[in-house]
């Protein structure tokens, strides 16, 4: 196998792909990268057991083609160090060596036989296919994947929930604490649910970032596969009954707060400082359009408050949060102003961004409230 490739557009395709790789790997030959030479065509594979990504790059001058798998530390290691240059890379299928040579100099790096790798997870005769919308997962992973939870005894909630039906694409992620419903229109080819995990939602979320044709998907009860222009991502759904979120949106809000999200996240910032560490509890005095924020630590005597102007319809109400909370809520939406809906201290704040025209997509974030100590 040998071949002359650019030295970014290597380093940038094992980098990627590289992601994937686990510091708590079970097997010794998932800390390599699976190369395969086909054509003029290079595929880099990696995996973990439960994800797989691979992607390819063209290549140049291919005088053979072959596999082999290479220890990825040592090469993303050695190409970190290189300037925008051709590179020659020679292996020898018989010890195994993969040698880069450059203009001025060379370099040797003991690979290993690709024959141990892994095959890649194959779906079932009864799979779902859709095409997605690159905007639409994107937006949908970005919106709610803070959200997830890291919970081992309900590992359902340490994944997005994404709901297919006939008019909608919905997204959900929940830790039980804070909620984020992200939903967006339009007719699905395939009407059905999975939950997909944090760690491959998140890879998708940076491969999706240059896509622009919609994503290939298919997906079965156990596994689901993405198909992007330059990548594949296999991976292992979460199995299990979702929560049902909707039970826990509150329907009737007659208190809504507008106010200016920056100014309101900027004043929570600074009050949350002396806020108690362990519950980081904040309290909301709303009224008379009016916010008043105040947090304070009786174990170290320190307090402080800061009034934010806001419009307000309803009866005064005051409520607590955890300002971290509060925080990522707040950091995850977009526009200016932000309508906050409250039935009472005791029943969960809807956050919704306010828009200047009709959107195809609706945000909803549901935070549940904290006790006040009187």
């Amino acid at each position: 196998m040998k071949f002359t490739v650019s030295s970014s557009t290597l380093l940038s395709l094992l980098a990627t792909t590289g992601k994937v790789i686990s510091n708590k790997n079970t097997l010794p030959i998932l800390d390599y990268f699976l190369l395969e030479l086909k054509g003029s065509e290079l595929k880099v594979t990696t995996s973990d057991l439960e994800t797989t990504l691979m992607g390819s790059i063209a290549v140049e001058n291919v005088e053979s083609e072959g596999s082999i798998a290479a220890p990825a530390k040592l090469m993303l290691d050695s190409l970190k160090e290189f300037p925008e240059l051709p590179l020659t890379i020679d292996v020898n299928d018989t010890n195994w060596e993969i040698r880069i040579n450059w203009k001025s100099g060379s370099l040797s790096i003991p690979g290993a036989s690709p024959v141990s790798y892994p095959a890649v997870p194959t779906l079932s005769a009864e799979k779902k296919e859709l095409k997605f919308d690159p905007e639409t997962l994107a937006g949908g992973i970005n919106k709610t994947i803070f959200a997830t939870a890291d919970d081992e005894l309900r590992p359902v909630m340490n994944g997005i929930y994404i709901n297919l039906s006939e008019n909608a694409a919905t997204f959900v992620g929940t830790d039980a604490h804070k909620l984020v419903k992200y939903e967006s229109e339009g007719a699905c080819e395939a009407v059905s649910s999975f939950i997909l995990p944090k760690k491959p939602a998140a890879l998708l979320k940076a491969v999706l970032q240059k896509e622009e044709k919609p994503v290939e998907t298919a997906f079965d009860s156990k596994n689901a596969v993405f198909r992007l222009s330059t990548h594949t991502l296999v991976c292992r759904l979460i199995e299990g009954n979702y929560p049902n979120y909707n039970a826990v949106i509150p329907a009737n809000n007659p208190n809504k707060v507008l106010v200016d999200r920056i100014e309101l996240l900027n004043g929570i910032r600074r009050v949350a400082v002396c806020s108690n560490p362990t519950t980081n509890l904040i309290r909301m005095d709303i009224g008379g359009n009016k916010i008043d924020l105040t947090a304070q630590d009786i174990d170290f005597s320190v307090s402080a408050n800061e009034t934010i102007a806001c419009s307000y319809e309803g009866q005064p109400v005051t409520i607590g949060f955890k300002s971290t909370f509060l925080v990522e809520i707040l950091s995850n939406i977009e526009t200016p102003t932000v309508v906050i809906e409250l039935a009472d201290s005791t029943r969960a704040g809807v956050f919704k961004p306010v828009y200047d025209d009709k959107q195809p997509s609706s945000t909803l974030m549901l935070l549940m409230p904290m006790m006040i100590n009187a």
